[in-house]
């Protein structure tokens, strides 16, 4: 196998198909890593003595290896030596190749050490402790540039417990005051979006109603950048199931500012997090949710998410879908949703139009409004048929469903039932319906 660069000429000789020639440029053995064959980028050498591209023999014993590639020798040391001969070898011969395309290689930062991230980290913490934001700034700003150097980096100052200092730090400055240390408590945030998941004792800092009240104040009075740092960072932390976080953010005024979110959706990013966000609130298992669903329902959230239904892609229709399917577990909810003409139709439009997760959020809130909608007097159960809605159940039974959809399914085939002499249901084009996953 050959390997390297090629580059067209306008010549006639060595003539391929097309009227093209290629010439071949090969990379000389010496420069390739023995693991990936490409052209080291940063040579480091092994306690074995060979040379290996930095990134590829940091997978490699990342993986779980603790052998040589080449010689299969046990490594009892791991310090990868970096062979600056070699990196300004492969430069140069770069150099040299630049008219066939060939690009310099740059020359490689040298990794941060698990000293110099806890070094920095125990500054951080003691920068916090005095409320010094502009020292903290420095240096959380410093420990931002290490992480955007490379992947490794990152790894390193993750793995140094960077997420629990930063969170605690955020926590303290917070506590302190919001408008006062906005600068730093943004910039702690910046760094945090890049480190989720949290562990336990970053959690319960970032989940500090001193935190929480920090992150909603920056839902309102922050520019796009700030917002979507901060409703990302609601969401890692709500996703992670502690129903305290849950508790504490339904108590915080001005959560209300991701109905405006939702509406507005001024990027996809806080659009599809606040979706998240909301379904988090309205579907816990923490006593706040039925007070959550209520002040959504009055607030128009039901609109709002039949809105979304009607022309919206994968993710969000299957996020508003789950919140509809939730807000019709309360009287309130079903009964806003009843009051909606577009509620019954879009619903039974997209059982298995989008996904099976859509189908099955479809049918349990459809499931909901004809079980509990007994003030309705069967009017939801006349509708659902008008538009179709008893093919599409037995579709879903047929392609095959959950346990719990086709139980709700199933029943629902039997409220429509008794309904279906009396009415003459639309023809559709359901019979030809082809499965969109």
């Amino acid at each position: 196998m050959v390997l390297g660069w090629r580059r067209r000429k306008g010549c006639n000789n060595n003539r391929r198909k097309g009227g093209k020639s290629i010439t071949e440029l090969v990379i000389p053995n010496h420069f390739r890593c023995p693991i990936s064959l490409d052209l080291m980028k940063d040579p480091v050498t092994l306690s074995t003595g060979i040379t290996y591209d930095r990134e590829s023999v940091e997978r490699w014993f990342d993986e779980g290896n603790i052998t040589c590639p080449v010689t299969n020798q046990v490594v009892r040391n791991f310090d990868m030596i970096p062979n600056h001969s070699l990196r300004i070898m492969i430069q140069d011969w770069c150099v040299e190749n630049r008219q066939h395309g060939v690009e310099r290689i740059p020359t490689p930062r040298i990794p941060i050490s698990p000293n110099e991230v806890a070094e920095l980290l125990m500054q951080v913490k003691a920068s916090a402790r005095g409320l010094d934001q502009y020292g903290c700034l420095k240096l959380v700003q410093k420990l931002k540039r290490w992480g955007g150097e490379s992947e490794r980096n990152k790894r390193c100052i993750v793995d140094n417990g960077a997420p629990v200092a930063l969170a605690s730090s955020f926590d303290a400055f917070a506590n302190d005051s919001v408008e006062r240390n906005v600068v730093v408590l943004e910039e702690i945030l910046s760094a945090l979006n890049w480190m989720f998941p949290l562990q336990l004792e970053a959690h319960k800092s970032l989940g500090s109603l001193a935190s929480l009240r920090c992150m909603v104040w920056f839902l309102k009075h922050q520019d796009l950048s700030g917002k979507e740092k901060s409703i990302v960072a609601l969401k890692e932390l709500l996703s992670f199931g502690d129903v305290q976080h849950v508790e504490a953010l339904s108590q915080i005024e001005g959560v209300n500012v991701l109905l405006e979110f939702i509406n507005k959706r001024i990027s996809p990013t806080i659009t599809k997090a606040s979706l998240r966000v909301v379904w988090y609130l309205v579907s816990s298992s923490s006593k706040s949710s039925e007070k959550m669903r209520l002040a959504f329902v009055e607030l128009g959230l039901v609109s709002s998410l039949l809105d979304i239904l009607i022309d919206s892609d994968k993710s969000l229709c299957e996020k508003a879908a789950a919140i509809l399917d939730s807000l019709c577990s309360s009287e309130e909810g079903r009964n806003k949703a009843c009051g909606n003409d577009l509620t019954i139709p879009l619903l039974v439009k997209k059982i298995l139009r989008v996904s099976p997760l859509t189908t099955d959020y479809s049918v349990s809130a459809i499931w909901k409004l004809c079980k509990f909608g007994e003030k309705d007097e069967g009017r939801t159960l006349v509708e659902a048929l008008q538009v179709g809605a008893f093919q599409k159940l037995l579709l879903v039974l047929q392609v095959g469903c959950g346990d719990e959809t086709k139980e709700k399914a199933t029943e629902l085939l039997k409220f429509l039932n008794p309904y279906r002499a009396e009415l003459e249901c639309i023809d559709s084009d359901y019979k030809n319906v082809k499965r969109s996953f």
